[in-house]
Order: structure tokens, then C-alpha cells, then sequence
């Protein structure tokens, strides 16, 4: 098991920048599959960027990886736990709840291709939301 706490939402004008942090607890698993996903009003959760955790491996979803690039960037502190996803530039559309979530199950291999699907993720936290203004 792990427990997953998100922070850093808020509210910004377009083109500022927000720091969301995903705080690790209570798992025995020294690596695993993490992603970050957002769910705007009315829409599918989707997956925004995934880490192996421990390895440093990241992946950005090809659908989304056009409009994050360069914008959006995961990294992680080993020490703290604790998994980021870095956001500059914000656009409106960029407007969310933002979710982290793990997939004890995936391996790195399988993390770092982006095989693990929405259902994969077993673990979410409560969410944070990320509001961007124009």
C-alpha cells in the first residue's frame, strides 16, 4: 500500500507557474510507477506525466506531450518522498483537478514505455486543483 498526498493547486493568472507535490507514505516498495493525471469539468481523467520512482525514468504522454512540452517537467526528492510536477507557462486550458497517483504493479520497464494504463494506478490522492485565469 502507499498513501498519496497532493499539494501546490491554486489559482494563477496564464502564464504563471505552479510546483503540485506528491507526497509518498507507508509503502514497502522502494521503486514504483508514479503518474500525474488532471480531470477538467465535464472530461476523462487524463495522464499528464509518469515517473519509475527511484530510477528517475519519466514519460510523457505522446497525446499530451505536444501541449506540456517544455511546460511541464516531473522530478522527484528521494529523500523526501516526495514526486513533482514542475508547471510553467500555464494556459487556461491547463485548468484542472490534479491527481497523483501509483501503479505498484507496473515495472519499470513497462513505467518508462507509458504501458500502464489509467487502471494500472491502484492508489490516488484527494487532488489538488490547478485553476489558470487569462
Amino acid at each position: 500500500q502507499v498513501q498519496l498526498v497532493e499539494s501546490g493547486g491554486g489559482s494563477v493568472q496564464a502564464g504563471g507557474s505552479l510546483r503540485l507535490s506528491c507526497a509518498a507514505s507507508g509503502s514497502s516498495y522502494s521503486s514504483y510507477c508514479l503518474g500525474w493525471f488532471r480531470q477538467a469539468p465535464g472530461k476523462e481523467r487524463e495522464d499528464v506525466a509518469i515517473i519509475y520512482t527511484g530510477r528517475g525514468y519519466t514519460y510523457y504522454p505522446a497525446d499530451y506531450a505536444d501541449s506540456v512540452r517544455g511546460r511541464f517537467t516531473v522530478s522527484e526528492d528521494n529523500a523526501k518522498n516526495t514526486v513533482y510536477l514542475q508547471m510553467n507557462s500555464l494556459k487556461p486550458e491547463d485548468t484542472a483537478m490534479y491527481y497523483c497517483a501509483a501503479a505498484l504493479g507496473v515495472g519499470a520497464r513497462s513505467c518508462r514505455r507509458g504501458d500502464a494504463g489509467v487502471a494500472d494506478f491502484g492508489y490516488w490522492g484527494q487532488g489538488t486543483q490547478v485553476t489558470v485565469s487569462s
